[in-house]
């Protein structure tokens, strides 16, 4: 009896599919970040100086919440790059492979972290 290969890497059919899941969160990754750039644009922008003297005790309530979402739009910006590079992994058919163990991420892992690079041993390792 000849022994089961160990797949090395998914089919194309598997990164298509992949492929499909990234797109539709880099879709709406895309789409948080311009809701949240606008919603700071809108707080840049100065009102009658009359009504902002009159809400001096909120200036700080405004500028925490003009931090939080600047933060949150930096990691937007942060995942929109990782699904971004996970499309060129897609591309390159290294999709689903563990960088530091070189073996395949489970689907089950992939589905629910798209843009992972790491199976579980590895990031558990580098977290531990």
């Amino acid at each position: 009896m000849e022994k089961e290969r160990k797949k090395t890497k998914y089919n194309d059919n598997e990164l298509n599919e992949f492929k499909i899941l990234i797109e539709t969160k880099l879709h709406a990754a895309r789409e948080e970040l311009n809701e949240l750039t606008a919603a700071l644009s809108s707080a840049n922008s100065n009102g009658d100086d009359s009504v902002i003297a009159g809400k001096t005790l909120e200036d700080g309530s405004a500028t925490l919440e003009k931090e939080q979402t600047s933060q949150l739009a930096a990691r937007q910006k942060k995942f929109i790059e990782q699904l971004e590079a996970a499309l060129v992994r897609i591309q390159n058919k290294t999709y689903g492979i563990c960088r530091v163990t070189g073996n395949l991420i489970p689907l089950e892992r992939l589905r629910a972290v798209p843009h992972t690079t790491m199976c579980m041993e590895a990031k558990l390792k580098q977290t531990g």
